[in-house]
C-alpha cells in the first residue's frame, strides 16, 4: 500500500510538470492547429535563461522565472513574424518543417553556448514533505506544482475569456478567415497565442528541473515533449482542462502501470508513445477536445 500511494504522489509530480508543457502545446495548437514541435526546446532555452538570471546575475528565482517568461515571449513573437507568419497558417507542412528546423537549431545552440553539461537548476519550492505514510511522501514540490497548474490554467482561462485580445485569439482560433472578413488582425492574435505559450512553457520546464531528481540540460525536454504531446492529444489538443487532465492521467501511467507491468524504466517513454497512439486511432479529439466537423 505504502508502495502504491508513493508512485501515486510521483505521478502527480510528473503528471503536473507534462500538463504545464502541454497547456503551452495547446495554446499554439487552439491558433494555429499544429503541433509546435519547437515547444520543449523554446521551453529548455527559457529554462537556461532563467538558470542565468538566477545564477549568475543574483536575481531572486521567482523574479528570475517571471523575467525569462517575458524573454521567452518577445523572443517566441519574433520568431513568430520572421520566421512563421510569412507562410500561408492554412498550409500546415511549411509550417512543421520549420519548427522541425527550430528544434534542431535551438538544440544546437543551447549546447554551444552552455554545453551539454547537465546543471543544477534552483529550488523553486520548499524541499521536505507535506506528510508520510510509511515510506510514500506527499512533497512540498507535487503539493506547489499542482498549485501552479491551477494558477496558470485559471489565468489562461481568465485571459481567453475576459480579455480583448483573448476573444480575438478565439476567434482565429475557431475560424481564420471569418475572424479575418470581421477585422481581426490574425497575424498579431497568433503572435500573442506564440508568446503566451513560449512563456508558459519557460514556467513548465523551469518547474520539471526545480524538481530533485533532475538537472537543466539541452536534452531535458527531448523525452518530456514526447510526455506532453501524450497528454495533451489524450486530454484533446484544444482543451486547456484537458491538457491537465491528460498530463496527470500520463503521470499516473508512468508511476504505476509501468512499474507493475514490469516494463523497464528505460522503456517508460514507451508507454506514452503506445496512449499517444491508441488516442489518435480511436479517439483522436482526444477526451475533452473539440470534434472535427467536415461539411460536404
Amino acid at each position: 500500500m505504502e508502495l502504491f500511494l508513493a508512485r501515486i504522489f510521483d505521478g502527480l509530480s510528473n503528471g503536473s510538470t507534462y500538463a504545464l508543457i502541454a497547456m503551452a502545446l495547446v495554446m499554439i495548437f487552439k491558433a494555429t492547429t499544429l503541433i509546435n514541435f519547437a515547444q520543449g526546446e523554446f521551453a529548455m532555452f527559457g529554462g537556461f535563461i532563467v538558470w542565468v538570471l538566477a545564477t549568475q546575475q543574483g536575481i531572486p528565482m521567482w523574479g528570475a522565472v517571471i523575467l525569462g517568461m517575458l524573454i521567452s515571449a518577445v523572443a517566441a513573437a519574433g520568431i513568430e513574424r520572421t520566421l512563421i507568419r510569412p507562410f500561408d497558417p492554412a498550409d500546415h507542412l511549411p509550417l512543421v518543417i520549420i519548427t522541425l528546423g527550430l528544434f534542431l537549431m535551438i538544440n544546437a545552440i543551447a549546447g554551444i553556448v552552455w554545453r551539454f553539461d547537465p546543471q543544477r537548476f534552483p529550488e523553486l519550492f520548499p524541499s521536505g514533505s507535506v506528510f508520510s505514510i510509511g515510506n510514500a511522501s506527499l512533497s512540498w514540490y507535487t503539493v506547489f506544482t499542482l498549485i501552479t497548474v491551477a494558477v496558470v490554467a485559471g489565468g489562461l482561462t481568465l485571459l481567453l475569456n475576459k480579455t480583448k485580445i483573448g476573444l480575438a485569439f478565439r476567434a482565429v482560433s475557431s475560424n481564420l478567415e471569418s475572424s479575418e472578413l470581421v477585422g481581426i488582425k490574425v497575424g498579431p492574435t497568433l503572435q500573442f497565442g506564440w508568446a503566451i505559450a513560449a512563456a508558459v512553457g519557460t514556467l513548465g520546464v523551469c518547474v520539471f528541473v526545480a524538481a530533485p531528481i533532475r538537472q537543466l540540460e539541452p536534452s531535458v525536454m527531448v523525452s518530456g515533449l514526447i510526455f506532453a504531446v501524450s497528454a495533451a492529444a489524450l486530454g484533446g489538443l484544444d482543451s486547456l482542462g484537458g491538457s491537465i487532465i491528460g498530463g496527470l492521467a500520463i503521470g499516473l501511467v508512468q508511476s504505476i502501470a509501468v512499474p507493475y507491468l514490469r516494463i523497464p524504466n528505460e522503456l517508460s517513454l514507451g508507454a506514452a508513445v503506445v496512449v499517444l497512439m491508441l488516442v489518435l486511432l480511436f479517439k483522436p479529439s482526444g477526451l475533452f477536445g473539440t470534434p472535427q466537423v467536415e461539411r460536404v
